[in-house]
Order: C-alpha cells, then sequence, then structure tokens
C-alpha cells in the first residue's frame, strides 16, 4: 500500500469522524466561486470533494461553488479572471497560456516519470511550493492549490500496431505540444488537430494515430470505435492542470478556513485517483471487446522514447528559458529527484 494511500485512508477515517462529530469548524459565512470548463466529470472530481468537504465542515458557512462548462469564463481566461478578482478560484491548463508562467511548464515536459498517480501527486505538490513558481503565481494574485492530476497521454490508432520506436517513423500523429516534438524527434510526423475533429480525421486518414489522456479522453471522442490498436505504457507526456485559489480572497479567510484547504487536499487526490481507476475500468474492458490491441513497450523501447524522443526537447526548453532567467535546470531537476523520492517511498511502504 503506498503512502499518499495511506494518508489517505487515515484522511478518511477522520472525514467519517469529523461529519458525524458535533465539532464542526465555526467562523464567518464565506462564499467563494470556482470556474470550470466541461461537465462534471473524473476531472472534477477533486474539485468537487474539497466543496463537499469545506461546506460540511463548516455546516455549511463556507461554501464553493463551482460553475460548470465556461460559465463565469472561458477557460484559457481563468488566469486572468483570477488576477482581476472576478471569482476566488479556478482550474486551468498551464498549457493553455504558456507565456504567463514559463517556470511551471516544466510539467508539461514529455516523459517524465510520472505515470504513478501517487507519485504524480507527490511531486506535483513539492513542485508548486517552489519559491520561484510561487512567486511566478503571486503576479497573477494566485496559489497553486493542488493538481488535478491529469492521466499520461497514450496513443490509439489504426493499421499495423506500432510496437517499436523504429515503427513511429514517417507515421502521422496528431499530437500536441511536448509530446508532439518528442515524437517528431523519432521520426513521426506530428499534427496539431482539435479533439472534436480527430475521430474524422483518423477515418479519412489525414493521420494514423492521436495522443490523448489515458483512458477517458479517448472513450469521450469515441475514437476505439475506428481504432485497432493503443498504447498502455509510453507516457509520452500530460497536460498540467491544476487548480488555483486568488491570493487575496485566501488571505481574508479565517485560520480555521485556511487548515480546511490542507485537510481536504488528500481526500480530493484520493477522489481523483479512484475516480481515474473506475473510468479506467470500464473503458480497458469495453476495448477488449471491440478487438483492440493494446501494446506494452519494453524496457529498452522506453529507454529509446526517453533518450530520442524526450531528452532533446528537456535540453531545449532548459535553454530557452534558462535564457529568459528561469531557473530551468533546477526546477527539472527538482521534478525528477522527487519522483525518484517518491518511488522509493512507496517501494518502503
Amino acid at each position: 500500500m503506498g503512502v499518499l494511500s495511506i494518508r489517505l485512508g487515515v484522511a478518511g477515517v477522520l472525514l467519517g469522524l469529523s461529519a458525524t462529530s458535533a465539532f464542526a469548524v465555526d467562523g464567518p459565512k464565506v462564499s467563494w466561486n470556482l470556474s470550470v470548463w466541461g461537465p462534471p466529470r473524473a476531472f472534477t472530481a477533486g474539485i468537487e470533494t474539497l466543496a463537499s468537504y469545506v461546506s460540511k465542515e463548516t455546516d455549511g458557512k463556507f461554501t464553493i461553488k463551482i460553475h460548470y462548462g465556461d460559465a463565469l469564463s472561458k477557460a484559457s481566461d481563468n488566469l486572468d479572471n483570477i488576477k482581476l478578482g472576478a471569482f476566488e478560484m479556478a482550474q486551468i491548463c498551464t498549457g493553455y497560456h504558456p507565456g504567463k508562467h514559463l517556470g511551471i511548464n516544466a510539467l508539461d515536459l514529455p516523459g517524465l516519470p510520472l505515470a504513478d498517480p501517487e507519485i504524480h501527486a507527490m511531486v506535483h505538490d513539492v513542485f508548486y511550493k517552489n519559491p520561484y513558481i510561487v512567486n511566478e503565481f503571486k503576479r497573477w494574485n494566485a496559489m497553486v492549490l493542488m493538481s488535478v492530476l491529469q492521466p499520461q497521454s497514450e496513443f490509439m490508432g489504426t493499421g499495423d500496431a506500432p510496437t517499436k520506436m523504429a515503427d513511429y517513423k514517417g507515421m502521422r500523429v496528431r499530437a500536441l505540444g511536448g509530446t508532439g516534438a518528442a515524437m517528431k524527434n523519432l521520426g513521426a510526423v506530428p499534427t496539431s488537430v482539435p479533439a472534436p475533429e480527430v475521430y474524422t480525421s483518423m477515418e479519412r486518414g489525414v493521420f494514423r494515430a492521436a495522443a490523448f489522456p489515458y483512458t477517458y479522453a479517448f472513450a469521450s471522442y469515441k475514437i476505439p470505435e475506428i481504432a485497432k490498436w493503443y498504447t498502455t505504457n509510453l507516457s509520452p507526456g500530460a497536460n498540467n492542470c491544476p487548480t488555483i485559489v486568488a491570493l487575496d480572497a485566501f488571505g481574508k479567510l479565517p485560520p480555521q478556513y485556511k487548515e480546511l484547504f490542507d485537510k481536504a487536499r488528500p481526500l480530493a487526490y484520493q477522489a481523483l485517483i479512484k475516480a481515474h481507476s473506475e473510468t479506467d475500468k470500464k473503458n480497458l474492458a469495453d476495448w477488449e471487446k471491440k478487438g483492440l490491441k493494446g501494446i506494452v513497450y519494453s524496457p529498452e523501447e522506453l529507454k529509446i522514447f526517453q533518450e530520442v524522443g524526450a531528452a532533446p526537447v528537456w535540453k531545449a526548453w532548459v535553454t530557452e528559458n534558462t535564457a529568459k532567467g528561469v531557473p530551468a535546470q533546477e526546477l527539472l531537476d527538482l521534478i525528477l529527484n522527487e519522483a525518484q523520492k517518491a518511488k522509493a517511498k512507496l517501494k518502503k511502504s
């Protein structure tokens, strides 16, 4: 059982006790708004758990209302609107506005060792507290509360299954950002196509494979209906999508309310991990029925991806951002070192 699992289990027990206790957290009436795009889904399980927790612990005195479907703001404008004070909380994906926070984009690099959701959570929590990252978001009147644990991407496609990295040479693939850059280094031909157009484009042969967060996004866009295979452990990259809080709003909270966020975070992570796990179980069973082939790459092939595909992207990112005054190598090393520490902790537990 992992360290995070243990911590989450203990927190769950505490939550159960507090829910039946008469000692709810007392304080003033506070009502916050949280902006997010899309409908309730696995992606939003964390904020839903957090909102429920703070409401229960304060007997409804502190409420966080979640506004879905871009009701308050477009996804790409959430960071700007936090700065303007339009609402108190929001979910963002840093890839939507990369020029506004250069350092945190290290988490968007391809091939990071964050496929395990528990390692993912532990690394992100440490990274978000790095002084450079904290100051980077202060400029936007924001603090990063927690990750949404966006799953690593995988590929799903048509035609012959690419069982080796060499099989991607010349293959047209839908892959964005760092993932696309890594695949280009392997000889693939990446293209950028909006998610809603992937099904039609693949069906027409515009490209053979598409990268999406595994597994939920493939199911959402019905790609398994036309695909023949999918990768299971390539983990070429993932979008970093944190939940942020307006600093001025947080500063006005009484201490007992501020503490609720730290207590709720492990419960929110537990909800995210559970939601994605349940979704994966359902989707994988469906794909097996459809006869899709799951590709498991050998350690040797994964090493090729890392060295030939991902490493040059890391090097270019470090060089480019160091020139802009970002402690880029320090931030990348932080991710890699913390991932090793987290992995070691999980092995010991």
